[in-house]
């Protein structure tokens, strides 16, 4: 048996754990540089606020209606995630993170224990609720995919109070006959249109494919897909996930960069995240990309793209900046409102496996662990390289960002006794 705990419309309600009184009401959360909304909470949708629409479209509504509208606050996503995702792991042997707001478990070897999976759910509900003030909805099927389904269940059917069990083939059926195609896990836009043209207009429709005849007509995955809407598992969960072949780090502008520093300032902190997620998964760079431009909107479109390749791979944060900062300096053109810009580390190769000669000794490995722990310990950019500079005016636009309560010293909510 397994569980799929899902935090409702996340990104809002992280907004509101330090700020209770915005319960119940309204929130959307825009994207990069206060673009569109990429998150809407229950009353807000309601409200009838589209969630992908440009903000600036949607903004005379919002303000008339009383929506609250908040940039991205990614620091306080990624911690109020990771205190969630700890909860929820101690209710199971085994866990899987899917994603920052959703988390599988799995109950092999211990479901015959647990006496009832339905109380069993509102106890991890009200765990994850009472720890981090986030309200979740647990699925729990035989599969994956019906653990997916009966998520779907618990936030979008009635009656189910955010704990849905598909335990025997009744409940799969009635669970399964009210789930539209579109909502399965796996089947897109475009394969839930041809489903509608064959007459499948619901996930049971769906699992009474053959098997085969779903293998033959689009695919090995819908033949798991229907074997596991059927109670057959035959999805897993990564053990070991694979290591990214590139890492990029890129971001358009919330203010034009017209001068040199400037430039050589965003490229060195984006060689500076890039780097430290290749430390992160143990990668060294081979070939260094950068590149940056203006608007592919204006008049007359430039910027540069360059490679530079490294006698002996790297992931020294100074040396990789150093060489961003060189270019960046020698192709800046005067006259050009760069946009968007970006570093990326391609052709990675794994540390443990690196060959090293007489010449190729690392830069200064212990440093680099001792600038990842600072940061990982005391919060993003706690020490960073010169060479991003300390007043940049290029940072990523985001005019209604809320607090960071949980990663910033001077954010830390203050109570009166």
């Amino acid at each position: 048996m397994f569980a799929l705990v899902d935090a409702n419309s996340f990104y809002c309600s992280a907004e509101q754990v330090f700020r209770p009184e915005w319960r119940g009401r309204p929130i959307i959360v825009l994207s990069n540089n206060d673009g569109c909304i990429v998150a809407a909470n229950r009353q807000a949708i309601a409200a009838g606020i589209p969630k992908f629409e440009p903000y600036f479209k949607v903004k005379a509504l919002c303000d008339r209606l009383g929506v609250i509208a908040l940039s991205s606050n990614y620091e306080l996503y990624g911690s109020l995630s990771a205190s969630m995702m700890e909860v929820i792991g101690r209710f199971a042997p085994e866990q899987h993170v899917y994603s920052i707001d959703e988390s599988f478990l799995s109950f092999k070897h211990c479901y015959p224990a647990i006496p009832c999976l339905v109380k069993h759910g509102h106890i991890i509900r009200r765990a994850v609720w009472k720890e981090t003030r986030l309200p979740v909805s647990i699925g729990m099927g035989k599969t994956l995919t019906l653990a997916k389904i009966a998520n779907h269940a618990a936030k979008k059917l009635t009656d189910y109070n955010g704990v849905c069990v598909i335990a025997n083939s009744d409940q799969r059926k009635a669970i399964l006959s009210q789930i539209k195609p579109c909502h399965v896990w796996g089947i897109g836009r475009r394969l839930s249109k041809q489903l509608d043209l064959m007459g499948i207009t619901s996930a049971y429709a769906l699992s009474q494919m053959a098997p085969g005849l779903a293998r033959k007509q689009f695919s090995i995955e819908m033949e798991r897909t229907v074997r596991e809407l059927n109670g057959e598992p035959c999805k897993g969960w990564d053990q070991a996930r694979a290591d990214k072949q590139q890492i990029f780090s890129t971001r358009s502008m919330g203010e034009r960069i017209t001068d040199s520093n400037s430039l050589q300032q965003a490229l060195g902190k984006h060689a500076g995240i890039a780097t430290s997620k290749a430390r992160a998964q143990g990668s060294l760079c081979s070939v260094l990309l950068i590149f940056a431009s203006n608007s592919p909107f204006d008049e007359q479109p430039t910027g540069f793209k360059l490679t530079h390749r490294f006698a002996y791979p790297t992931n020294d944060t100074g040396e990789i900046t150093q060489i961003v900062t060189q270019i960046a300096k020698q192709q800046f053109r005067a006259g050009v409102r760069y946009y968007k810009v970006g570093v990326g580390l391609i052709d990675l190769i794994s540390e443990s496996h690196n060959q090293l000669d007489l010449f190729a000794s690392p830069k200064n490995p212990a440093l680099m662990k001792v600038y990842d722990a600072l940061n990982h310990k005391y919060g993003s950019d706690s020490i960073f390289m010169a060479a991003q500079g300390f007043t940049a005016k290029w940072h990523m636009k985001r005019e209604y960002l809320t607090p960071q309560y949980t990663t910033s010293w001077r954010d830390i909510p203050k109570i009166t006794c």
